[in-house]
């Protein structure tokens, strides 16, 4: 049952899927990490909450946070498959990149956009698995396409990202999710099919969103995936690097608290909405402009429309739940009590997960 994307093998056919901001920090992934899956820390305003922000110098913390993350992060789990999670949509998409391979990444998982340079960035360490986020065939045949032309590669693995469940930003049209006529894993065995007719090579696909117990994993497993990326599951457990009051909005999270918005990312997100219009409000009643210039297009910097959402991400991580953004998958609300990553992945993979995750401490 295990998991090899690249040059880097798993116990656990699981990707601990990346939440910023600082959700997924070096707690979490060194966890899961340690447990036998790949744990993977979020980039994105990582350095907002670190030794290395003053509040005006954005893009120089954060490469310096990303490498102080990783680091810890191996401390915890100096033999696990350590990676991270990049959004292209940011400004400094490609500083991040280059920081994290640095920094000893091992795996860089791509999304909010499409990563059509990254094998350009990653010259340099040509261990570093590479995974684009996908949710089509043709977003995937695209990044093939110019990764085999330009830099003669093509991705280690393949995550496809259902809109309907997924939490976070999505790579889909608001009025294209939810409407039936998504089918996940028919995407899954196509993408798979396709590196094998054009490249005639087998490329890992991952299936990511809705992920939340050991029968969405051996459902997705038999539906052709070859592992799952987990998110929302992870929030609610010991090592989880988000602040305790951040992890209660899970617990008391019911199914219809959960829902749509547009991030001022130009992006679907799927959030927790009960405090939604104290976010909304929170920067425009300060009157606060951009702070962090995070993103490459963003309607809060353009037109002050919407909110600040690295900040908001950034409030609601260290407890300021009333303005600050809880993203989530659709299954958040199943969250029931804090347990650890350990727990998690006796559930997910049985008793013998114990024993033979040690291998990755």
């Amino acid at each position: 049952m295990s998991l090899t994307i690249g040059k880097h093998t798993v116990t656990w056919p699981l990707i601990q899927g990346g939440m910023g901001v600082r959700v997924s920090g070096a707690g979490l992934a060194g966890a899961v990490a340690r447990s036998g899956g790949v744990g993977l820390i979020a980039c994105a305003g990582i350095g907002i909450n670190s030794p290395h922000y003053n509040g005006r110098n954005y893009f120089s913390a954060e490469p310096l946070a990303i490498k102080d993350e990783l680091a810890k992060a191996r401390a915890l789990a100096p033999l696990g498959i350590i990676g991270v999670n990049v959004m292209v949509a940011t400004t400094n998409y490609e500083d991040n990149v280059r920081a994290a391979c640095e920094g000893g990444a091992q795996v860089i998982v791509c999304g909010a956009g499409l990563p059509m340079n990254l094998p350009g960035l990653t010259t340099d360490w040509p261990d570093v698995a590479l995974i684009p986020i996908a949710s089509s065939l043709k977003a995937a045949e695209l990044v093939a396409r110019k990764w085999k032309k330009a830099y003669d590669r093509l991705p280690d693995a393949v995550v496809v990202e259902d809109p309907d469940t997924a939490g976070g930003h999505l790579g889909e049209k608001l009025e294209n999710i939810g409407n039936g006529t998504y089918d996940q894993y028919e995407t899954v065995r196509q993408i798979k099919q396709h590196f094998v007719d054009v490249y005639n090579t087998v490329v890992p696909v991952i299936a990511a969103g809705g992920i939340w117990d050991r029968a969405d994993v051996e459902y997705a497993l038999a539906q052709g995936a070859d592992g799952v990326q987990m998110a929302s599951r992870f929030v609610c457990t010991v090592e989880c690097d988000a602040a305790d009051a951040f992890k209660q909005m899970y617990l008391d999270a019911r199914p219809e608290d959960i829902g749509l918005i547009m991030s001022p990312a130009g992006l679907p997100g799927r959030a927790i909405l009960s405090n939604i219009e104290g976010v909304r409000s929170r920067d425009r009643d300060l009157g606060i402009r951009c702070p962090s210039n995070c993103l490459k297009k963003c309607t809060y910097k353009e037109s002050g429309e919407r909110f600040c959402i690295v900040h908001s991400l950034d409030r609601a991580q260290r407890g300021d739940v009333e303005t600050g953004i809880v993203f989530c998958g659709t299954n958040a609300w199943k969250a029931d009590h804090i347990e650890t990553v350990a727990d998690v992945f006796e559930e997910l993979f049985g008793a013998e997960s114990a024993a033979k995750s040690a291998v990755s401490a």
